[in-house]
């Protein structure tokens, strides 16, 4: 049993919920931050196993709030930061509040943790941050490219994080996750929006360009590296891809899916789902090895067979009733 807090921001999210799952399961006390609504309603917590739910502290608030995450992290030993807005669309729409949440709320955390004596800081970070390969697979020296607001506002967390560990020594670790897929996730990214069409017996699936590529990792794969560098001292001030170490296109990922669900669809292109020209991401691929190194992590859902696997758990879950209905197929979600 390990006693040591982990203090988890953004847990009421897709890849948040699944975290804190995997960490009450490994011996952790959790203390799980969900962003405050009038409602009572705490994300994707509220549909983890009750078991697990039990024994994890649950606050309400918002990152933006310096002074009440300066008192939420009080004898937390250890911050696993992944609370941000996420959506690439919507940053077209709302740049600034990309730059509140995810530059100056980071800042929030960073600060608090600084205060607190932490032992450890996880910095959630993504592959968008490295814009169109320049070369593949793309390892951590990869030059970062800020192809939207999004990608730029993390890429400002990003670096303001390392700040912290340069000038603070404040013990940092950089992770940076590929596309991450399996349940619970948004209908904003493209696995569920496929999945969810589907299933709702659309033959004609509406989809932006089909052409990229992505480097797409299962939920747990990516927990697990998370766990990996909790569980490590190595790695401090660094940047870790997890990711599968294979890319395949949003056209055979939808003929993937599409075969593993027994239909058969056609592909229109929907002109509002396009990112302008220059801001679409052509290619993601990542190179893996560092963190293999670094943690002995290593991906279970690797290659076309291991995404396959993947895809079918992910789809038994889109497919249960009370899952499925929780998703608008026939809205576009920015």
């Amino acid at each position: 049993m390990n006693m040591e807090t982990v203090f988890v921001t953004g847990a009421d999210g897709f890849i948040g919920s699944h975290l804190v799952e995997s960490l009450v399961g490994a011996g952790y006390k959790v203390r799980a931050l969900s962003l405050y609504n009038s409602f009572g309603n705490r994300g994707w917590l509220d549909h983890i196993p009750n078991e697990i739910l039990r024994e994890v502290e649950t606050i309400s608030g918002d990152i933006r709030d310096h002074d009440f995450i300066f008192r939420s992290m009080k004898g937390c030993g250890v911050v696993a930061h992944l609370a941000s807005l996420i959506a690439i669309p919507y940053s077209y729409v709302a740049p600034h509040s990309y730059i509140d949440t995810n530059i100056n709320g980071t800042l929030g955390v960073l600060q608090a943790a600084r205060h607190h004596g932490v032992t450890r800081f996880l910095q959630t970070s993504t592959s968008e941050v490295y814009g169109t390969a320049r070369y593949v697979p793309i390892d951590e020296a990869h030059p970062l490219q800020g192809q939207s607001p999004y990608s730029a506002s993390k890429i400002g967390a990003d670096q303001l994080a390392f700040s912290f560990f340069s000038s603070f020594d404040l013990p940092v670790v950089i992770v940076r996750p590929f596309n991450t897929y399996g349940p619970r996730q948004s209908a904003r990214a493209v696995i569920p929006t496929i999945i969810s069409q589907i299933a709702n017996g659309n033959k004609s699936i509406n989809l932006g360009s089909v052409t990229p590529t992505r480097d797409f990792s299962y939920v747990q794969d990516t927990v697990d590296g998370f766990l990996s560098v909790i569980k490590s001292e190595g790695g401090l001030g660094e940047v870790f891809n997890f990711g599968s170490n294979f890319e395949i296109s949003i056209l055979e990922l939808t003929k993937l899916i599409a075969e593993q669900m027994k239909e058969e669809v056609e592909i229109q292109t929907d002109q509002i789902r396009l990112r302008p020209n220059n801001s679409e991401v052509e290619r993601l691929w990542a190179d893996n090895s560092k963190a293999r190194k670094t943690f002995g992590w290593g991906p279970k859902y690797a290659g076309v067979e291991g995404l396959s696997r993947g895809l079918k758990k992910t789809i038994e879950w889109f497919l249960e009733v009370e899952n499925l209905k929780k998703y608008k197929a026939d809205t576009y979600n920015v």
